[in-house]
């Protein structure tokens, strides 16, 4: 997985299939929603095109075709034994800004569909196997509420999943006769309770469209008087959504949802060809949580400071040693390190490195750490948090989960596929629409009972820096992601993406700030190399990239001490900075190139 809050502007995309790298990415949705088709661009505010009460015609027509096509696929030779309708609404706007002026001024709105689909027997059924050949398809829906129209749809689409599901299922069936005997002998599906949860959507917040697009020409045209700031955009994404779901077993759930997302970017380019970016995200359920313009503005300022300082700090030489991770560092870390390799599907995937599958009962942690999972959290440290939600996409409630106390590996996150001594689900099944759900993180919360003042871990950094006889620590402030490789087929490794990272030294000098490294290394080692932690929670909202999709997450964890932490140098291109100034700096320019022609002369 990753842990991004930065562009897909330079390659830094998802990977699926076997080799697992997952990615998250508060700026994914941006990403993802640019390549929704719009369905309409002359309303001035989203409106959900339908109601979500007990009335609603789009979930009656779900629940009649449900039952049609139960009575009917129940008569053929291999009937489904477990099938569902989820559809989802989105509508939002989306404005784009760059250098003052808008790039992008769009409503959307869109209404899909996934058919979920089992047949054969919870034991063994058509989905079995991580590769995940069937058991989900999609369709994109008629908005509005002519229920024949809607059912004529789910009717396609189930009658295209049937006709992949059986065929899946011989498969499975003969792969199993002639392939030597699984470890982990689970079904592949549980049983649950039907949950039903009909919640009506709330009035819309009110989102002042003229008002924002002058917002965002104002904070994106800060952005022209830094003329090494390459590239710079504003992005404003108000979107609010509504789940229904309907299953075979009893199943009727409706969720509506509401958000809004501020991101802001901007990017250089050092000498020597690196790419340098730096991102400001934030999120709320309206506009009315989101800071004012004043402190956006001083936002990028010290976006802008902070790239110029970058471009003239020196690149890092690989390093192990004593290491002080920020909040949001550490959150990151371990939702790589950590929380990937506690997803319930890992455990049974003869694929998957199985790091804690076997190690229930056992300290795994230093004993002053404890690590929950819980979506039901909505806030923390005045922070709204992205992996929150009531119901997961199968189904089930969302519920707390604690997974590490006191060092101690207690769970996993579990859909509804079970695993080895973990039978049902405990409301961590997630996926992107068009997947299969699996266990997946939502917010996870580290905690710790062996803390220090915040204002003290530096300090303590160069207490073990002098202890260890080294002439510098590394304190890593801000992160942009990072990712994990969790199959057997590749290294147990994992990657954490710094941005701004900074020498401590010793004997007292300025800390400086230098570029152009990676934390690395394997989890059961840096697992055990954490010596303390500030006693200040910070929170890293993201989206993360898995087999199931981009689903938003979140990561909570005070600031941590290390004794030992292992960096490498970044791969970077070459590409020289730009050739031309910036319009409106051409003096600049011009002094500059005087300068280096005095500077070459013998």
């Amino acid at each position: 997985m990753k842990v991004f809050e930065r562009s897909a502007k330079r390659g830094n995309v998802y990977f699926h299939g076997k080799e697992f790298l997952r990615s998250a990415a508060c700026w994914m949705l941006a990403a993802q929603l640019a390549g929704l088709p719009f369905a309409s661009a002359a309303s001035d505010k989203p409106a959900l095109a339908s109601s979500s009460a007990p009335s609603d015609p789009v979930l009656k027509a779900m629940q009649t075709e449900m039952a049609r096509a139960t009575a009917e696929l129940g008569k053929t030779e291999q009937p489904p034994y477990y099938l569902s309708y989820t559809v989802y609404d989105q509508d939002f706007v989306i404005l784009v800004g760059a250098y003052g002026s808008l790039l992008t001024d769009a409503v959307a709105q869109r209404r899909f569909a996934d058919v979920n689909m089992r047949v054969g027997k919870p034991e063994l059924d058509n989905t079995h196997g991580q590769s995940r050949p069937s058991g989900v398809n999609s369709g994109s829906l008629p908005l509005g509420n002519d229920q024949d129209a809607i059912a004529r749809v789910l009717w396609e689409v189930t009658d295209r999943e049937y006709k992949r599901a059986v065929p899946s299922l011989l498969n499975v069936r003969t792969n199993t006769a002639v392939r030597a005997e699984e470890e982990d002998k689970s079904p592949d599906f549980s049983k649950e309770k039907p949950q039903t949860h009909i919640e009506e959507a709330p009035a819309a917040a009110p989102f002042d469209r003229a008002a924002w697009e002058g917002e965002i020409k104002r904070l994106s045209g800060a952005f022209r008087k830094y003329p090494q700031v390459y590239n710079a955009t504003v992005m404003i994404q108000v979107q609010r959504s509504n789940s229904r779901m309907v299953s075979s077993e009893g199943s009727a759930i409706v969720s509506p949802s509401a958000s809004t997302r501020l991101i802001m970017e901007a990017q250089t380019r050092a000498e020597d060809g690196m790419d340098l970016l730096r991102v400001e995200t934030f999120q709320a359920p309206d506009t009315s949580g989101l800071p004012g313009e004043t402190v956006l503005a001083g936002k990028i300022e010290k976006m802008a400071a902070d790239l110029s300082a970058l471009r003239k700090a020196p690149v890092a030489e690989p390093y192990d040693g004593p290491a002080l991770l920020s909040g949001r560092a550490a959150a990151v870390f371990f939702h790589e390190v950590l929380g990937h390799r506690l997803e319930g599907h890992r455990q049974r995937d003869e694929e998957e490195g199985q790091t804690f599958t076997k190690k229930i009962g056992q300290e795994v942690l230093p004993k002053f750490l404890s690590v929950s999972d819980d979506p039901t959290v909505q806030e923390l440290t005045g922070v709204k948090l992205a992996g929150s939600y009531d119901f997961d996409n199968e189904g089930e409630p969302a519920q707390r989960v604690e997974v590490i106390k006191d060092g101690v590996l207690k769970n996993f996150l579990m859909s509804r596929m079970p695993i080895k001594n973990f039978d049902q689900s405990n409301g961590h099944g997630r996926n992107q629409p068009g997947r299969m759900p699996t266990g997946r993180q939502g917010n996870l919360i580290v905690t710790s009972t062996k803390t220090v003042p915040e204002a003290e871990m530096r300090q303590k950094l160069i207490e073990e820096v002098k202890k260890q006889g080294r002439p510098y620590g590394l304190y890593f402030d801000d992160i942009q992601g990072g990712f994990t490789l969790t199959t057997r087929a590749l290294p147990q490794a994992f990657q954490v993406l710094p941005v701004l990272v900074y020498k401590v030294y010793a004997d007292g000098r300025p800390d400086e700030l230098v570029r152009g490294v990676d934390i690395v290394g394997t989890p059961l080692a840096a697992l055990t190399r954490i010596l303390t932690t500030g006693d200040e929670p910070r929170v890293f909202n993201g989206i993360c990239g898995a087999e199931s999709g981009q689903v938003p997450v979140a990561a909570v964890a005070p600031s941590m001490l290390f004794s030992e932490m292992e960096v490498q140098k970044r791969a970077h291109e070459h590409e020289r900075p730009p050739l031309l100034p910036a319009p409106g700096f051409e003096d600049a320019g011009a002094a500059k190139d005087a300068q280096m022609k005095a500077e070459v002369k013998p």
